[in-house]
């Protein structure tokens, strides 16, 4: 069998400002710490070798796709990013085709950052833009308004870069059904072939989910809409996108046709990929003949990464690479195809979950056709509730 090549991820964590909605690893830090964090970055990929034989993990040389995810990538000059990627191709064989994407920051695309990415072979921009009502992107700490975003994409499709994200979030307080239908027709508009749309997570993570769970009022956190109304705008924006021909290929994920995110895909898929930078992951095929695979991860913490904290290691066995086979799976539109599944990890391994599927499909979560299975709309809305019916035990830790 050929080798499926490798996607490339490297987070860069740093922000002009951070939002309240976020609850990555990411923050607002001094220039003064980007030269040292870059230089660490590409330490670990020159290294990346020795890394995955240490983590017992195979790896290949071949290259199809880098994402720089962040965080801000653009907030490094030219010169930082353009060592990112000549560390990445001193140490792999980057493919002429491959997927180049940089996450942006509206407003962050001055003209020497755009040439600086044009050098580095960058093909792919998604833009964080979460709304284009500019009194809710203001309310959560967004520096851009409309005509920011408007201005970066035509910027980006003169030189030559059409390949464009564009994400949006349901749930952002001031939102109503009036002003997400008016975000998703600007979205439209643009031409963007490629629309994410996010539902804010309210959790402990955020400070805006911190206050909501409060019942405060700080960020705007009492203006934010209910769960059914967020649940009503994902509905509605599945079908004002297919409307408009960006259609749904995975549960946040709408893309013309030949625009799917090319890395992402490889996490829904169960291919291989490394990661770098604060909070970064990593799987790959395990050497280990009674493994299916290894994951592991950096620190989620500037400090504790730059300072070389292990990596947090696990071991992926086969009956644990059933199971995300179904939950990362079933994330896309297409779902899970049994027979696929039955060819590589056995017919019992199907048999014995037929009741789980039997279950879900009674719920009204999941549907059958032929040998595939996939999310209903519903299912769709409620899917941490199909994907834990599918959950093996945690993976051993080393």
């Amino acid at each position: 069998m050929k080798p499926v090549p490798l996607g490339i991820y490297i987070s860069v964590p740093f922000c002009k400002t951070k939002c309240s909605y976020c609850n990555f690893a990411s923050d607002v830090f001094s220039r003064a710490v980007f030269e040292r964090y870059v230089d660490r970055v590409c330490t670990d990929i020159s290294n990346a070798r020795r890394i995955t034989e240490d983590m017992g993990g195979q790896i290949e040389r071949d290259v199809d796709t880098i994402y720089l995810g962040g965080g801000t990538p653009t907030v490094l000059d030219a010169a930082q990013l353009q060592r990112i990627f000549d560390a990445v191709r001193a140490q792999f064989n980057v493919q002429s085709n491959a997927e180049a994407t940089v996450e942006c920051a509206p407003g962050t695309l001055a003209p020497q950052v755009l040439e600086g990415l044009l050098r580095c072979g960058v093909n792919r921009v998604s833009l964080g833009v979460q709304s284009f009502i500019d009194a809710e992107a203001a309310a959560v700490g967004r520096l851009h308004k409309r005509a920011t975003v408007l201005d970066d994409i035509a910027g980006l499709r003169a030189n030559g870069i059409t390949n464009i994200n564009v994400d949006l979030i349901a749930g952002l307080p001031h939102q109503t059904a009036e002003s997400w239908h008016q975000s998703l027709a600007d979205a439209i508009a643009t031409g963007a072939p490629h629309v994410s749309v996010y539902m804010l997570e309210v959790d402990e993570d955020s400070r805006l989910g911190r206050e909501v769970m409060a019942g405060g009022t700080r960020y705007h956190a009492h203006f934010v809409p209910d769960e059914d109304a967020s649940a009503d705008f994902y509905v509605a924006a599945c079908e004002q996108l297919e409307t408009a021909g960006i259609a749904q290929y995975e549960i946040s994920n709408f893309a013309r046709a030949g625009f799917e995110s090319q890395h992402n895909l490889k996490y829904w898929t169960r291919q291989p990929y490394l990661g770098f930078g604060v909070d970064a992951h990593s799987m790959l095929k395990s050497v280990a003949p009674d493994a299916d695979a290894v994951r592991f991860s950096t620190a989620d913490s500037l400090e504790k990464y730059v300072a070389g904290s292990p990596l947090d290691r696990s071991v992926i066995a086969r009956e644990i690479a059933l199971e995300e086979n179904f939950f990362l799976g079933l994330r896309l539109n297409r779902g899970v195809n049994l027979r696929q599944v039955s060819a590589t990890f056995g017919n019992d391994a199907v048999e014995n979950l037929r009741p789980t599927i039997a279950g879900v499909i009674a719920d009204g979560l999941l549907f059958q056709e032929s040998d595939h299975i996939r999310l209903t709309l519903r299912g769709r809305l409620l899917s941490n509730e199909v994907f834990q019916a599918f959950l093996a035990p945690s993976p051993i830790k080393s």
